[in-house]
């Protein structure tokens, strides 16, 4: 029987983006089924925007960022972002897509990757769009599913989960009732994978 992650992540966290690549591919490799949560930073549980840091703990964050960012083979424009809107209907967009069955990780990619490397604004809805259609999916029919009601729904419950299983920041893995926070900490997850055990 195939072990589930419930994979807990945020499409406007870096850590996320430069995460999922490898997150997929382990989960590949090990057989792993991948069950999809989305919110943003879950202050109950203790998580702290960037923007809300001190000075000097934001600063070490971004040149942590830039460090992981090389190892991951990811780059990251971190200027000219703040004329960007919220980039939470992106989230919209990716529940549309596993509600229906499409393939989110690579929409989730494109997405992330429009944010990250290229500093777009896929809070946009034509550039959602675009983006969906290049990943070959239609952009259009899941612009128009982002209000659904079951896509809300899951939105909401998305991070009514979060709370309950004391997720504060991305990517968080859950598996077995052990939790693993953040991309570094992938060694741990595959260790888990392999022996059943926590790591």
């Amino acid at each position: 029987m195939a072990k589930v992650i419930d994979y807990f992540f945020s499409i406007s966290s870096p850590w996320a983006f430069i995460g999922l690549k490898p997150f997929a591919e382990l989960a590949e490799r090990m057989g792993a089924e991948v069950r999809p949560y989305l919110t943003t930073v879950v202050e109950e549980n203790g998580g702290i925007y960037s923007r809300n840091r001190p000075d000097a703990r934001r600063l070490y964050w971004q040149k942590d960022l830039q460090r992981w960012s090389r190892v991951r083979g990811r780059e990251m424009k971190m200027d000219g972002r703040a004329s960007l809107s919220d980039a939470t209907p992106a989230s919209f967009m990716v529940i549309a897509a596993i509600l229906d069955g499409k393939p989110w990780i690579p929409l989730t990619l494109a997405l992330q990757e429009a944010f990250w490397t290229r500093a777009e604004d896929i809070g946009n809805p034509e550039v959602r769009k675009q983006l969906a259609d290049a990943a070959g999916l239609d952009g259009a029919a899941l612009l128009k599913r982002e209000q659904d009601a079951d896509v809300q729904a899951k939105w909401k419950a998305d991070r009514d989960q979060a709370i309950e299983k004391g997720v504060f920041g991305f990517p968080t893995f859950l598996i077995d009732g052990e939790l693993y926070w953040g991309q570094d900490n992938l060694p741990f997850l595959e260790q888990h994978l392999k022996t059943g055990k926590p790591a």
